[in-house]
């Protein structure tokens, strides 16, 4: 101001009238800015506890040939230091709205982002129920129990998590998802992907598995006391493919555990032979290739 008007009085405070006119039209002139008379008797001619605005405080410094506000400050901050040393208390200095400011730009956001965080861990957790999925012979309809049912639940992203049924046949799975996917595997049934859609209302689920002829063919075979052995002989050099790999797992001990591998007439030999070493198999595992087994593993059950 005193550059445009080199008599004007050097306390601020003291200006009144036309000279906070002139000041009027300075602002509007070189900032496009605008105050009224009645913010500067509140905030230039009277000690007042209520602080400018940070726009205000934005275009002032513009015109006295800053950036903004937070570069004026920058800038000065010897000066502003001896004006918070010297303030009355009732009067926060400039700085400080300037703190104020930036703490309200900062902390409104955080605010928002950790309510809507709570929101949604409550959502999920109301929304997050354990489902109970039951396995069926899809041909008898009865449950399947008795035999060990692996469960693979696929989730994007990662990899899959792998459980096993209760004796009863049943897997559980707490989830807040609208779907899911799941690879069931079972010695004497066809290993399945399952996907669900869930149904909030329904927390048990039945799921169908279709038998593994042949898987269950051999362990009765093993079981089953058969007079015409010719006829069983025919049977398994039709399941099983020539070149099939047949492994027999047994424990020798309770610190490791053997395996020996067969091939096709070996097996065939010990099963059918009526002084045979194999009685009640517990097939582990199968694999086909063109209707036949070509991948065969198995263990002996010793009598309890």
């Amino acid at each position: 101001m005193q550059e445009s008007y080199p008599g004007i009085n050097p306390d601020i405070s003291e200006w009144k009238g036309q000279e906070i006119t002139d000041f009027q039209e300075e602002l509007l002139k070189s900032v496009n800015a605008h105050i009224s008379e009645k913010w500067f008797y509140t905030h230039m001619k009277s000690v007042s506890k209520s602080l400018p605005r940070i726009d205000v405080l934005n275009f002032l410094s513009k015109y006295a040939g800053y950036a903004n506000w937070d570069d004026f400050v920058f800038k000065n901050q010897d000066l502003i230091q001896a004006a918070r040393n010297n303030a009355p208390p009732v009067q926060a200095s400039p700085a400080t709205a300037s703190d104020h400011a930036n703490r309200y730009f900062i902390g409104i956001p955080l605010a928002v982002v950790a309510i809507v965080l709570i929101f949604f861990g409550v959502f999920k957790l109301f929304n997050t129920r354990e489902y109970k999925f039951c396995f069926y012979d899809a041909d008898t309809r009865e449950p399947i129990t008795g035999t060990r049912i692996q469960v693979q639940v696929l989730i994007d992203g990662e990899s899959p998590v792998t459980s096993y049924c209760t004796a009863d046949g049943c897997f559980f799975l707490k989830t807040d998802k609208s779907k899911v996917r799941l690879v069931v595997s079972t010695p004497y049934y066809q290993t399945d992907t399952i996907t669900r859609i869930i149904k909030k209302l329904n927390v048990n689920e039945i799921i169908n598995l279709h038998a593994n002829d042949y898987a269950l063919m051999i362990h009765y075979f093993s079981e089953m006391k058969v007079d015409d052995w010719g006829k069983r002989r025919a049977r398994l050099e039709s399941m099983i493919d020539d070149g099939a790999l047949i492994y027999q797992v047994y424990s020798r001990n309770k610190a490791a555990s053997g395996m020996e591998l067969l091939n096709k007439q070996e097996f065939i030999d010990k099963l059918t032979m009526p002084s045979g070493s194999l009685k009640n198999i517990e097939v582990l595992d199968t694999k086909l290739r063109n209707g036949k087994i070509v991948i065969l593993r198995f263990r002996v059950k010793l009598p309890s």
